[in-house]
């Protein structure tokens, strides 16, 4: 390999042709003019080619932030089933408006087999008033069913099957067929008295001393 710093210039070279090249500048324009293109060539040789700016080191790209997997929004827990304990108090309520009004309690714990169909007859028909009276000035009764008793009707698929009884011989599944043997009953109303406070329902007829 050829060593080209045998090529270049002494120290003392250098200091010589700088000092000439000074004082030939000064003195004479058209080397000044030589010169200043050869420094312009020059200095356009190196921003045509200028160092190669050092390469920046390849950044990653930012990772996106792990998404959290979406989560089922909480279920409402079903609301809990309130299991009301029935008060007996209106139903004793009603048996003794049954007493007064029809002698309903004492007809049904009267022995009845020594007395003839007749008498039995009457005293029915006196229960049968007052247990009229009762239910027509407490409740508003209505029939569930509008056609009348015998007539042909049809059940649709989801009828009310607390409302309407199937009897007979049930197969399959709806819509069924039949003949109406019972309207049914609904209470619409109910109208009770309220009871007072210190009123004990327990006692559905006092007990009578004839003085």
């Amino acid at each position: 390999m050829t060593n080209t710093n045998t090529n270049l210039p002494s120290l003392g070279s250098r200091i010589a042709l700088a000092f000439g090249t000074f004082f030939r500048t000064l003195s004479d324009p058209q080397f000044a003019a030589r010169l200043q293109r050869i420094n312009q060539r020059v200095a356009g040789a190196t921003a045509a080619a200028p160092a190669a700016a050092p390469t920046a080191a390849p950044t990653a790209a930012p990772t996106a932030a792990p998404t959290a997997a979406p989560t089922a929004a909480p279920t409402a827990p079903p609301a809990p089933v309130i299991l009301r304990e029935a008060t007996p108090d209106a139903a004793l309520q009603l048996l003794s408006l049954l007493q007064r009004e029809a002698r309903l309690i004492d007809f049904t714990q009267e022995n009845l087999s020594a007395y003839a169909d007749a008498d039995i007859g009457a005293a029915a028909r006196v229960v049968h008033e007052g247990c009229a009276k009762v239910l027509r000035e407490h409740f508003t009764i209505e029939p569930v069913r509008a056609e009348a008793e015998g007539s042909r009707v049809t059940l649709e698929e989801g009828f009310d099957a607390a409302a309407v009884r199937l009897t007979g011989n049930v197969v399959g599944k709806a819509p069924f067929k039949g003949s109406l043997s019972h309207r049914g009953w609904r209470a619409t109303s109910v109208r009770l008295p309220k009871l007072a406070e210190a009123h004990d329902a327990k006692v559905l007829a006092p007990a009578e001393v004839e003085l």
